[in-house]
């Protein structure tokens, strides 16, 4: 075991802290330096059950969660239904144990709660012959009486950072200092006291054969913590977005409460309401009568938001909507990542679509092409739809804060004033021609409710220019085409006035190529870094534009390589199909990754995914993924 990096899990029940612990000791071990990514893992259950979170710290860049891990925290589940082994989900008070270990690496520490859990149950585990045979250190500590000594039951989650800290010697000040600033006077002082005693008591009682230990690290410059929930959400408000509504459905249910929390304070409105229909229509309404305005939800709920996304579109109302991604169909798994939600995102609502689809890739990426969705949504009188997954939503990574050092964007986009619609055709009862056939890029001039001269209809039915219903054929060619004109333009200003929102990593020189899309993103980059280092000649790129698709790009990188694989959590390719639809020469390129068990990537799959690949064999990769071969193979 090396200090290079800590990947420290800790395990427990819903109700025992794990998500707010695991937030504040990944900020102490950033604040001490270290750069940190967390993985979420929680059961999609009311009543809770065994859930963890993984942090990863390095003294270097990293970009997605680890190969397994080296550190489990195992609290038990305090708040288990039924600790009976017959009960239907099994013995839940050794769960948080008793799942963790087949990923823990050799030589990892394990420490539980002997407290709560029985020494008969884990006898059942044969925990000290696996302890043995992968060099296992386990230290089982009574956390409980530990907690309760100074305070309440709840705080043996501090009790176990303070054992933690101990085991890798590492210094308490990071973790006070949170502990000060999160929690008030009356709790604060006991939780000090245990987690001192709990540091003090291994340092004095155990011996450590074990060699892992904090890594060391040092940053440039102001880190910040933050998910990809935070990033859409502090986007969208720079971005001058100033109403949301919405209906609560896991993952998007964390943007949803970041903007509720924050636009009161801003003079902006924050509506939850019966459900997604009328949430999306609410902003559609919000953002035709002047302000800036977005709506979203998860798959099930973004189903029923397809017939305001149309209207949308057919009126040219500009509007961001997030399509916040969890394993499927139906209610499927969710709180379970999956990349299965695309094809849906692209073509749901009847007809030609005319809508923007980005798909960021980082907690940077997110709070980026955020402020580029309204950007774009606003110039264009167009949809622009945030798309990501439960992975994206729910981890954590630092970020420098100099990098949200930017100004707002409060402007409307393409609003004529006054003076200008005076000057524009009217029809005779004094309806502005709100939307003109030949525009340039496609783009109709724009009024708001209360503009002098301003007045038109709006309808979802094809319409004249003024706004009238209309089947007249040529009118409905001449407006399907300027509609579908803005895509064109948008991909033009995309590759010439803002920087590629695709990401390209590894050795540019390669013939073999990686592409994959959303949150992917990070374990590919590390994967191709690990190939190339062991000599290996790999690149990839990161995809983000998924509508208008960026064609010029993909087709060079394609082109550039003899063979690419293309990642994705899915079972169906999604991505891969999308490619094909657009670039279907390359068909015979192309292979796929996939995987769609609810787990997101790690590196060492999508490595063992290239080795088989390349090996060019009938071999399977040992990982619950699965490889597609290309067309014609």
């Amino acid at each position: 075991m090396s200090d290079h990096e800590l990947i420290w899990r800790i395990a427990g029940g819903s109700g025992d802290g794990i998500d707010s612990t695991s937030q504040n000791f990944a900020k102490a071990l950033m604040r001490s330096g270290l750069d940190v990514f967390t993985h979420r893992h929680y059961p999609s259950r009311i009543r809770g059950g065994h859930t963890y979170v993984e942090i990863r710290a390095a003294g270097h860049d990293v970009q997605s969660r680890g190969d397994g891990y080296n550190f489990l925290l195992s609290l038990g589940d305090s708040f288990a239904r039924n600790p009976q082994e017959e009960a239907y989900y099994g013995n839940e008070e050794i769960k948080p144990l008793a799942e963790n270990l087949d990923d823990l690496r050799e030589g990892g520490i394990i420490v539980y709660d002997s407290g709560l859990v029985s020494e008969e149950d884990v006898e059942a585990l044969n925990l000290e012959e696996r302890a043995e045979e992968n060099n296992w250190h386990v230290f089982p500590i009574d956390l409980r009486s530990l907690a309760k000594e100074h305070g309440r039951e709840v705080m043996r989650n501090t009790a176990g950072v303070g054992v933690t800290a101990a085991l890798l010697e590492m210094d308490l000040e990071h973790i006070e200092d949170l502990m000060e600033d999160a929690m008030p006077e009356k709790i604060l002082e006991p939780n000090l006291t245990i987690l001192h005693d709990a540091y003090d008591m291994v340092q004095e009682e155990y011996e450590f054969e074990h060699d892992l230990r904090i890594p060391k690290g040092e940053h440039d410059e102001e880190q910040a913590l933050l998910s990809g929930s935070n990033a859409i959400a502090y986007g969208s408000i720079d971005a001058g977005c100033r109403f949301i509504a919405g209906y609560p459905m896991t993952p998007w249910t964390d943007v949803f409460t970041i903007m509720s929390q924050h636009l009161p304070d801003m003079g902006g409105i924050s509506e939850q309401v019966e459900d997604e229909i009328a949430a999306a229509a609410l902003a559609v309404g919000a953002s035709h009568a002047g302000v800036k305005a977005m709506s979203g939800s998860s798959g099930g709920g973004f189903a029923l938001m397809s017939e305001p996304l149309g209207l949308a579109e057919m009126t040219e109302t500009p509007i961001v909507l997030l399509e916040s991604m969890r394993a499927g169909p139906s209610t499927g798994m969710p709180t379970k990542p999956e990349q299965g939600d695309l094809e849906f995102t692209l073509y749901t609502s009847q007809g030609d679509s005319a809508r923007v689809v980005f798909a960021p890739g980082t907690v940077a990426e997110a709070y980026e092409q955020t402020r580029l969705a309204f950007h774009i949504a606003y110039e264009y009188q167009i949809p622009t739809i945030i798309i990501y997954d439960q992975k994206l939503s729910g981890e954590n990574s630092n970020v420098p804060v100099s990098f949200f050092d930017r100004e707002p964007e409060p402007t409307l986009g393409s609003i004529a004033t006054e003076d200008e619609i005076a000057e524009m055709p009217h029809d005779a009862s004094g309806k502005f021609h709100r939307f003109q056939h030949d525009v340039e890029d496609g783009v109709s001039p724009r009024s708001l409710p209360g503009q002098k001269g301003g007045r038109y209809l709006a309808t979802g039915n094809e319409h004249t220019p003024e706004g009238h219903i209309s089947e007249d054929a040529d009118n409905r060619v001449a407006q399907m085409d300027r509609r579908m004109a803005k895509l064109e333009a948008i991909r033009e200003e995309l590759e010439t006035e803002h920087e590629s929102n695709q990401t390209y990593f590894g050795d540019e020189t390669a013939d073999f190529g990686i592409i994959t899309w959303g949150s992917s993103q990070g374990a590919v980059q590390e994967a191709v870094a690990r190939l190339n280092d062991q000599g290996h000649a790999v690149k990839a790129v990161g995809v983000s534009d998924m509508m208008p698709f960026p064609e010029n790009e993909i087709t060079e990188f394609i082109e550039s390589v003899d063979q690419a694989m293309v990642v994705e959590m899915n079972a169906t390719a999604q991505f891969r199909g999308l490619i094909q639809k657009e670039l279907g020469r390359y068909g015979d390129k192309l292979t796929s990754l996939l995987k769609y068990n609810g787990n997101p990537f790690e590196p060492a799959e999508i490595v063992e995914g290239y080795e088989v690949n390349v090996d060019g064999g009938d071999a399977e990769p040992t990982a619950q993924v699965r490889i597609e071969p290309a067309a014609g193979d």
